[in-house]
């Protein structure tokens, strides 16, 4: 599947990824569409076969603090939106950690990984000698995320604005254990420069922490020979702000048979809210390193085909003001488009087709009463190669043009004009030339 892959209706943000039996599962907060507001009531879980990545199942709404049509809520306390969660297994049991944004965070339990999860109980921890009833975020335990080493012991991490790390009892899973509180697991000084989205993991013998930074809209990670640090920072894996309208950012990475990923997600509708889920392949070197990754169109795929139709919302480059927005549940264009702005899909495989000098492109576009042009190039959207343009009208349509023939692996890149022209050409500059629905290009 492409990037976002999930379907594309579907808004799940903050996703760890995890790899139980034959499955590999995604845990999320649940965004919506045109929201003003970060997460909702609920949490949900995706799942796809580790042999197939491109069917994904949606097991429903496994926790919430509200009740709705079809559940009660599992929180008596709160009525909190959800946030962030983490799911671990331990003994056959699989313990998901809820953070309630402005109430007493909690651990809930199920037989299944796919739940639905039980309450189990509110955190329970004692405040360590010479802190305040602020200790553990207020009891929030703000983005949780968990580690269960290979000794059985178990700790979390959280924390916003600044960190911290305790150990937690194996046998109840909910209760910290006393002296094991510790402040500042990763520093808020540069390099580390902490924010939020604590993720663990362990490879090998090396403890690995994937959090989100004070700058930019990434996720980058640091390492430790200790679950309690130190830690050194390492640098950045992904970041969804390039080229891009970025936002937070929140993920981990997972290891699905012999490949290693980064899940993460980013941002449409035109707001840092409606986050939606993305992968990119990533590789941990010898030395346990990981080489940033860029943004791409391509999920869980080596490449896209150009010859199938392509949702305009598949974009990972955005630039000039141009945005993906949900209409209603089966139309998302980019929309906001004015001239100069850059729409990019990375990466398609035209193949080896040596006999053809040329090729058709077709484009869906809603049109907003101008007319312009789209300039298409291929590899970089200022030096890249262009092979061709096509003009659209005033009013929705397909619109084509005969572009040249072109073979191999390539970024395709869509920068607008506008075609007013004459003497009021400055009167219209800004205006919204055209949406964009889709595009596919025939040999």
């Amino acid at each position: 599947m492409p990037n976002p892959y999930l379907p594309l209706w579907e808004y799940i943000p903050d996703g760890e990824p995890r790899v139980f039996g034959e499955r590999v599962y995604v845990y999320g907060s649940h965004d919506n569409a045109n929201s003003d507001k970060f997460c909702d009531y609920k949490l949900k879980v995706w799942s796809a076969s580790i042999h197939d990545l491109n069917n994904w199942t949606c097991h429903g709404h496994i926790f919430h603090t509200r009740e709705d049509r079809d559940h009660s809520s599992d929180t008596s306390w709160s009525d909190g939106d959800l946030y962030a969660p983490d799911v671990v297994e331990k003994d056959g049991k699989y313990y998901l950690y809820a953070y309630i944004m402005g109430a007493k965070g909690c651990v809930a339990v199920s037989d299944r990984p796919e739940g639905p999860f039980r309450l189990v109980s509110q955190y329970k921890y004692n405040i360590p000698e010479g802190k305040g009833e602020d200790c553990f975020g207020n009891g929030w335990f703000i983005d949780p995320g968990v580690l269960v080493d290979d000794d059985g012991r178990v700790y979390i991490y959280c924390g916003f604005e600044s960190s911290f790390a305790a150990e937690i009892n194996p046998e109840n899973m909910f209760e910290v254990l006393d002296g094991t509180y510790k402040d500042d697991i990763i520093p808020v000084e540069q390099p580390f420069a902490f924010f939020e989205a604590c993720s663990p993991r362990k490879i090998g013998d090396t403890y690995y922490m994937i959090y989100s930074p004070k700058v930019g809209s990434r996720l980058v990670y640091a390492t430790s020979k200790s679950p309690m640090g130190p830690f050194e920072y390492q640098g950045v894996i992904v970041d969804n702000g390039v080229n891009y309208p970025g936002g937070n950012d929140h993920g981990s990475i997972c290891k699905i048979k012999d490949q290693w990923y980064i899940f993460y997600h980013r941002m449409t509708n035109g707001t840092v809210m409606s986050r939606r889920a993305c992968v990119e392949k990533i590789e941990i070197l010898e030395d346990g390193t990981i080489p940033e990754v860029e943004m791409t169109s391509l999920g869980f795929e080596d490449s896209l085909s150009p010859y199938k139709i392509t949702p305009a919302e598949l974009a990972c480059v955005l630039i000039g003001g141009c945005f993906i927005t949900e209409k209603n549940i089966v139309s998302r264009p980019v929309t906001a488009i004015t001239s100069g702005c850059i729409i990019g899909y990375k990466y398609f495989d035209f193949g080896e087709d040596y006999s053809s000098k040329t090729m058709k492109f077709n484009t869906v576009v809603r049109g907003t009463g101008c007319k312009s042009r789209i300039r298409i190039l291929i590899d970089d959207y200022e030096h890249g190669e262009e092979i061709g343009y096509c003009d659209v009208e005033a009013e929705d349509g397909v619109y084509s043009s005969v572009v040249t023939n072109v073979t191999g692996r390539h970024a395709v890149y869509f920068v607008i004009e506008d075609r007013f022209g004459g003497w009021f050409t400055d009167m219209f500059k800004g205006r919204h030339l055209f949406e964009l629905e889709s595009f596919v290009f025939i040999k």
